[in-house]
C-alpha cells in the first residue's frame, strides 16, 4: 500500500537542509575536505565529508551524532506541519555506531560522558516530547530498515493504529572506523580509504494523506535480506533478490523504474556486484533509467544514506532533475549497458518511480521504491 510522505529533513556535508542539499549535488558540489575533527597525521587519507559544525576547527566535541539527529527531525516535522510536540509518534531511527564518537571522546581526552546519551531516545524525549523511539543499527541499510518497520506500523489496524511515524538516519564520522576502513578498503580518490561523512536524514510517513496539504512524493514498497555472503563483499545474487521483493512489494515491474539511487559508495568491491545484480534484475530495461549516486559528493554517511537517498530521489521526480555523480566520471566514455548521470544535471526528466538501494556489511541488503506525486 502507497504510503505518503509528507515531511523531509536532512543535513550533510554538501548542505543543510532539503533544498540546499539538492541544489548542491545538482550542481557538482563535493563535500570533502581535509580532515576537521581528528589529527589528520595518523591516516595516510587526511580527507572526509564532514558537517562544518564544530565551534573550534580540529577541536572534535561529543553528541554531534545527536545534534544532527534532532536537526533533521525538527526539519521533516516543520515541513510536515507538526511543530515541536511529536508525543504520540514513533521515532524510528537507523544508524551505523549511535555515539560511539562520544564514547571515543571520553575513553581518550576524559570529556563528559553520560550514558543516556548513548540513547537518542533521552534527546528525542527532550527535545520533540516522544515517547516511543526504536534505534536500527544495520550499517548502510539501516534507515531503509527502519523505514520498512515505519510502512509496517502503519499497516496495522486496531483502536491502536498509527496515522504518523517518523523514520530517520544518522551517523557521524569516528576515527576507529576510519582507521579501519582505510586499512581494510580502497576509495575512488587515492586507493587508501573509503570515503566516509557526517548525515543525517529524516521523513514524516502517513497512513494516508487526507491530513496533509503537501505530499511530497509516495513510498510504494521496502525490502529487506540478509544474506550473509560476506562481511566486506555484498553478494549479487543476495542484492538481485532483495530488487526482485522490492518491486514485488510495490507493485511494478523493471520497465517501470525511472530512476536508481544506486548505493554506489566509490569501491570497486561494492559497485561491481550491484552492477551486477541490476543488469540481472532490470534485463531488457536496464538502460532505461537513470542511474546516480550522491556518495561521492556526501561521503558515506552510514544509517543516513538510505533516507538521504530518499529525500534526493523524490526531488528528482518531483522536479525531473537529477543530480549528476561523480563516481563514474571516468568511465563515462566506455560500453555500459547503464544511464549514468554523470558532468552535469539531466534536466527536463519525465520520472514517476525510483529505486533506492542500500547494502550493509555482512549482507544486510534494502531496497525500497517511491513514486511521485502523480503517477502517468
Amino acid at each position: 500500500m502507497s504510503r505518503p510522505i509528507v515531511g523531509m529533513g536532512a543535513v550533510a556535508a554538501t548542505g543543510s537542509g532539503v533544498d540546499e542539499l539538492f541544489e548542491s549535488l545538482c550542481a557538482g558540489h563535493r563535500g570533502e575536505a581535509e580532515l576537521r575533527g581528528f589529527d589528520r597525521s595518523r591516516f595516510r587519507a587526511p580527507y572526509a565529508y564532514e558537517v562544518d559544525d564544530r565551534p573550534v576547527p580540529g577541536a572534535d566535541v561529543p553528541g554531534r551524532a545527536t545534534r544532527l539527529l534532532l536537526d533533521a527531525v525538527g526539519q521533516a516535522a516543520a515541513d510536515a506541519g507538526l511543530g515541536e510536540d511529536l508525543s504520540g509518534i514513533p521515532v524510528l531511527v537507523g544508524t551505523g555506531v549511535r555515539e560511539l564518537r562520544t564514547l571515543e571522546l571520553w575513553w581518550r581526552d576524559g570529556s563528559p560522558f553520560a550514558d543516556s546519551g548513548l540513547d537518542f531516545g533521552t534527546a528525542l524525549r527532550e527535545r520533540f516530547n516522544v515517547e516511543v523511539t526504536h534505534t536500527f543499527s544495520n550499517a548502510c541499510s539501516a534507515s531503509l530498515y527502519a523505514l520498512a518497520l515505519a510502512s509496517d506500523l502503519l499497516g496495522q489496524e486496531g483502536d491502536d493504529a498509527l496515522d504518523t511515524v517518523i523514520v530517520a538516519g544518522v551517523d557521524v564520522l569516528t576515527e576507529s572506523m576510519y582507521g579501519l576502513f582505510e586499512r581494510a578498503r580502497p576509495s575512488s580518490r587515492d586507493g587508501t580509504c573509503v570515503p566516509m561523512g557526517d548525515g543525517a536524514a529524516a521523513i514524516v510517513l502517513r497512513r494516508a494523506d487526507g491530513r496533509s496539504d503537501r505530499v511530497h512524493g509516495h513510498l510504494r514498497g521496502v525490502a529487506v535480506n540478509c544474506d550473509a555472503h560476506r562481511l566486506t563483499a555484498p553478494s549479487p545474487d543476495g542484492i538481485a533478490a532483495v530488487m526482485r521483493s522490492a518491486h514485488q512489494l510495490a507493485g511494478v515491474k523493471a520497465s517501470d523504474i525511472d530512476l536508481v539511487m544506486l548505493h554506489g559508495s566509490g569501491t570497486l568491491g561494492d559497485e561491481e556486484p550491484e552492477a551486477v545484480a541490476l543488469a540481472a534484475v532490470l534485463g531488457e530495461a536496464a538502460s532505461a533509467p537513470l542511474m546516480t549516486a550522491v556518495k561521492p559528493m556526501t561521503g558515506q554517511t552510514s544509517g543516513a544514506s538510505g533516507l538521504i537517498d530518499l529525500i534526493v530521489g523524490i526531488r528528482a521526480l518531483t522536479q525531473g532533475r537529477v543530480p549528476p555523480t561523480a563516481a563514474h566520471e571516468d568511465e563515462a566514455g566506455q560500453e555500459s549497458p547503464f544511464r549514468y548521470v554523470t558532468g552535469r544535471a539531466a534536466d527536463g526528466q519525465r520520472l514517476n518511480v525510483a529505486q533506492l538501494n542500500a547494502f550493509g556489511l555482512g549482507g544486510i541488503n534494502a531496497v525500497a521504491i517511491v513514486e511521485g506525486t502523480e503517477r502517468s
